[in-house]
């Protein structure tokens, strides 16, 4: 057993030192950690590569997105995140709950890159993303997480007027 999240060590299992890392990167996040969480998560985003399960690396993209303190840092993670669920296919969403098929994304994809493109000063491609977001509240469930999606969009509109 290693320290990591009482998982043993990658070294005997490639597949348990990723979770390890994504482990540790969740309770770094928790705990405020923010560097740790972000570098744990990189390790792991590394892990995957390129060619990696693109529905992991949409979810990872955009819980790294959320861990930057550089707004251009962000927008680059966003975008990481939407080029995969891009990629994804909803057959492939759908092995896992129907919660996560792909269309279910947008709306929180196009949200966080409106709000991206505010923070960078840029409230042209703010309100594009933020239409784009709009245009796919339909397929939110309605409860609390399609609650909270859409409470998001209508205070980032209040703020772009």
């Amino acid at each position: 057993m290693s320290g990591r999240s009482g998982l043993q060590s990658g070294a005997d299992d490639p597949v348990l030192a990723r979770i390890a890392l994504g482990l540790d990167g969740v309770q770094a996040a928790q705990r405020g950690r923010t560097a740790e969480a972000r570098a744990s998560f990189e390790a792991l985003w590394e892990a995957l590569g390129e060619r990696g399960d693109v529905f992991h690396r949409c979810v990872l993209a955009h819980y790294l997105a959320d861990l930057q303190d550089d707004p251009r840092a962000e927008l680059e993670w966003d975008r990481r995140a939407l080029a995969a669920a891009d990629s994804l296919t909803a057959e492939r969403a759908q092995t896992y709950e129907s919660a996560h098929q792909v269309r279910a994304f947008y709306p929180s994809l196009h949200l966080n890159l409106a709000s991206d493109h505010l923070k960078l000063g840029e409230p042209d491609l703010a309100r594009e993303q933020l239409e784009r977001a709009v245009r796919s509240l339909d397929v939110l469930p309605e409860y609390d997480y399609g609650a909270g999606i859409r409470a998001a969009v209508d205070e980032l509109r209040q703020r772009l007027r």
